[in-house]
């Protein structure tokens, strides 16, 4: 019943800060007149997945519609239908519905190589983002902007709202730690839509070897940092809902431990659980499926906590809650395989992890990132396209 009302409640606060009818927010693609005229009588590549709607019509049907020429699909993680589990490797294919070419970028091609971008006038980016460092899309924006900078390529990015836009938080990457999931060094979220992210890598020089891409960003419709905006499609399969949005910033650090957060459950980046944790009420046992293939602990009992009910406090806060991996990182001390290699990957330094080893607090945790933190801000604000 809970659970019902945390939706509910979500749903509502989200339309409230989305508008009415009148000053509804809406993405970048929906503007089809400022665009559309930059796209005619080219050859055009388009980077997109499952996300890339106006309203529920794919873009890549919008454009085929209005007479643009399509040379072929890049994807993301996840794939063009946006089904396939985290980490799974994606094949080049054709898209079933036009017959195009898809190449992904995925994998090891991650990079779009100067053949993929044979005979393109223009790329254009359109992939919903959950404004957080360690979700790939951004390092496949990066990549996408340095193949087109260059093959002398423009880019136009159709922005979309980034639904953890209303805050920053956590810990800086170092370059020490630089991997697909983290490329830049900014905390783990950071506050800023793919089309403010991209203003950023372009104006700090962060391409590689400095390059700038030929950049131009189509704006979202009546969007703030102050916005609390709803996807209305997942934007992968562990994210099936908003409280799971909402949460993964804090709860994917347990994707470096050995504890689950519920991949193989209904629950995804809403639960964190072990067959070692105490007996608590609540338990899990994750099986293999499309979204998740091979998830921790498959076909065994996980006593857990649901932490669906703390979504209200992340919102309220606006922060990430450090809490909980202080809490479960107790068992750290009983067992040598508790923190994965990816944990500092994901935390972006080993501050974080030696933190949690030597039983620092939760406030002196936090203390640690203030000062990187405050110099991302001042960076950050240059880029921004909204209030």
């Amino acid at each position: 019943m809970f659970r019902q009302l945390t939706i509910i409640s979500l749903f509502f606060i989200s339309s409230f800060f989305t508008g009415n009818a009148q000053n509804k927010i809406l993405p970048g693609a929906y503007n089809t007149g400022e665009y559309l005229p930059l796209l005619k009588g080219k050859n055009v590549i388009v980077v997109a997945n499952q996300t890339s709607v106006i309203n529920h019509t794919h873009l890549v049907d919008t454009l085929l519609k209005s007479g643009i020429t399509i040379l072929r699909i890049f994807s993301p993680e996840h794939g063009f239908r946006g089904t396939a589990s985290a980490g799974e490797k994606i094949d080049n294919s054709k898209d079933s519905k036009t017959g195009l070419p898809i190449i992904s970028l995925y994998g090891n091609h991650r990079k779009p190589t100067k053949k993929d971008l044979d005979s393109a006038d223009i790329v254009v980016f359109d992939i919903q983002d959950v404004g957080v460092r360690f979700y790939t899309y951004i390092s496949t924006l990066q990549y996408v902007m340095e193949s087109c900078a260059e093959n002398n390529i423009p880019l136009l990015l159709l922005d979309r709202p980034n639904p953890n836009g209303f805050y920053v938080d956590g810990p800086v990457l170092k370059p020490d730690y630089k991997s697909f999931i983290g490329m830049q060094p900014v905390p783990v979220v950071y506050g800023m839509t793919i089309g403010e992210y991209a203003r950023m890598l372009n104006g700090e020089h962060w391409l590689k070897n400095g390059d700038t891409c030929n950049l131009t960003v189509i704006k979202c419709q009546n969007y703030t940092h102050d916005s609390l905006y709803q996807l209305p499609i997942p934007p992968s399969p562990n994210l099936p809902n908003m409280e799971a949005v909402y949460l993964y910033p804090s709860l994917c650090f347990f994707e470096g431990t050995t504890i689950s957060v519920g991949r193989g459950t209904k629950y995804p980046f809403q639960v964190i659980g072990a067959p070692f944790f105490p007996k608590y009420k609540f338990s899990f046992v994750p099986e293999s499926f499309a979204a998740s293939l091979k998830p921790k602990f498959m076909g065994k009992k996980c006593y857990a906590i649901n932490l669906q009910k703390d979504v209200p406090k992340i919102l309220e806060k606006k922060q990430i809650n450090i809490g909980w991996l202080v809490q479960f990182s107790q068992y750290a001390k009983d067992r040598p395989d508790f923190f994965k290699k990816s944990f500092n990957l994901l935390a972006g330094n080993n501050d974080l992890q030696n933190g949690l080893i030597k039983g620092k607090t939760e406030e002196i945790i936090r203390q640690s990132w203030q000062k990187d933190l405050a110099k991302f801000k001042v960076i950050r604000e240059k880029y921004l396209l909204y209030p």
